[in-house]
């Protein structure tokens, strides 16, 4: 028959192959009804599942390497092929950027990188609080220190403030435009802040101390002559999250600050890289909050028609919602990695 003239090396190369099937083959199909499963993204599998699948792949590929060395036309090496070739879709599949990442972001990853970066925007949030505070007695005390407290060219200012006037009054055709300045300027200060923080952190020491001093030093001038309360019925809608958003932007700097003096472990660059990351990710997240205030600050601030109770509601309403936001989103999931690792 056939047989008897087959040579003897190809005699042992389909004893061989038949071998490698039948020791594999259950496995083979294993792994099938698991990318079956899986329907394209190991997300559709259980913990252990995808342990599995990872030991099935690289079982596989080795079987692959093997059959095209020694089968490179038989069948089971393009079956082989075609099912590694699947299984790496699957395992190493990256995640589209689409509305679904985008959301759990901001439903869970930024609120997370926010309290775990607290402290950092909680420096920030002293490095212009203080300076307000001591400038805003210092003006109310004495009103000629806002003469050096204010920055330069801040005469009309003072002398406005002197007159019990203030600027606030914007006409109903220019609030759109006063609003796009407003949102674009903080926003700028913001990315300010952050670049400062390539000097080690004392470019975005100075500029909070700066905003702290002009912030306090006008408070303080207008609650001397007696305006205090018209100034941040005007301040109130959109001062908090403003400055909760410069807060966070601040807190950028003195990061990367650490990062540059005191890397740890880490190279200096290294540090540097992974502080950046964090603080681009939550540059980004103050910019809509900047874009609401600046919303608010066109459209509702310097409204007339707009109870003064309505604009303090409006303070304090966004402010409870945001800091709600920072403070507690995205807990659960936490609480479940944490018993999910112990």
């Amino acid at each position: 028959c056939w047989f008897k003239f087959k040579p003897f090396g190809f005699i042992m190369a389909d004893m061989k192959l038949d071998q490698i099937m039948q020791s594999r083959q259950s496995e083979w199909k294993e792994l099938t009804t698991l990318l079956d499963r899986s329907q394209g993204a190991v997300r559709g599998l259980s913990p252990e599942e995808v342990k599995r699948l990872g030991q099935l792949y690289r079982q596989a590929s080795s079987d692959l390497a093997v059959s095209q060395r020694d089968f490179p036309r038989a069948k089971v090496t393009a079956y082989l092929n075609q099912l590694v070739a699947r299984s790496h879709a699957v395992v190493y599949r990256t995640e589209p950027l689409a509305l679904k990442r985008i959301w759990r972001f901001v439903t869970h990853g930024y609120p997370r990188l926010y309290r775990e970066t607290a402290v950092f925007t909680f420096v920030a949030a002293l490095l212009l609080i203080l300076p307000a505070l001591l400038s805003g007695f210092m003006t109310n005390w004495q009103p000629e220190t806002a003469v050096w407290l204010l920055p330069p060219g801040s005469e009309s200012l003072v002398a406005q403030i002197e007159d019990q006037e203030l600027w606030v009054d914007i006409p109903v055709q220019e609030r759109p435009y006063f609003s796009s300045a407003i949102t674009t300027n903080n926003i700028r200060v913001s990315f300010l802040a952050f670049g400062a923080g390539m000097t080690a952190g004392l470019g975005t020491i100075y500029v909070l101390i700066f905003n702290g001093l002009l912030l306090g030093g006008i408070t303080g001038l207008t609650a001397h002559y007696d305006i205090g309360f018209e100034l941040w019925t005007f301040v109130i809608g959109h001062g908090v999250i403003e400055l909760s958003a410069i807060f966070i932007a601040g807190g950028s700097g003195p990061m990367l600050g650490g990062a540059i003096v005191q890397p740890g472990l880490l190279r200096r660059r290294d540090a540097l890289v992974i502080a950046a990351k964090k603080a681009v990710r939550l540059l980004l997240g103050c910019v809509p909050i900047l874009i609401i205030a600046g919303l608010i600050e066109g459209f509702i601030s310097p409204n007339e028609r707009v109870p003064v109770l309505v604009k303090w509601g409006v303070g304090v309403g966004t402010g409870l919602i945001l800091y709600a936001y920072l403070l507690l989103a995205g807990r659960g999931a936490e609480e479940r990695k944490m018993r999910n690792e112990n």
